[in-house]
């Protein structure tokens, strides 16, 4: 190994230990913040519980109050009990605006690597990034 290989690699080394301490710090940060939203959060949700409480004793859709308003409001979710009955009713009714287009991955993935001489599917892009990892040296 050259003096400068051997410099590099010193160099990298006391990166790598940089990058450590720093992801260590964040991490801890991070936990810390986390216990304290989450004790912020329990508050909230008391305080939501409340003024749903107040609204709903007084049919109010909102409170106005001289801090704030509180608004009662009704969200609505919908989700499929039956894939295979919702399906068909969709390619019956010729209601695919229903549907959301999206890819799993882990299935493409296998569907693409079974299939490489074809390419990619109409209508579909990849895109492709490289990403670092640094890991901890085994103990």
């Amino acid at each position: 190994m050259t003096e400068v290989e051997e410099i590099e690699e010193t160099k990298l080394d006391e990166l790598v230990k940089v990058y450590l301490t720093i992801r260590s710090a964040r991490e801890k940060m991070k936990a810390e913040w986390e216990v304290q939203d989450k004790a912020l959060e329990g508050e909230m949700k008391v305080l939501e519980q409340n003024f749903m409480v107040t609204c709903n004793e007084s049919n109010a859709k909102s409170i106005r109050t001289n801090n704030g308003t509180v608004i009662r409001k009704l969200n609505e979710r919908y989700t499929v009990a039956d894939g295979e009955s919702f399906r068909k009713f969709v390619l019956e009714n010729e209601a695919v605006d229903l549907m959301e287009a999206r890819i799993h991955q882990g299935n493409f993935k296998e569907f693409i690597k079974e299939r490489k001489d074809e390419g990619l599917p109409p209508g579909v892009n990849v895109m492709r990034e490289f990403t670092i990892t640094v890991r901890k040296p085994s103990e």
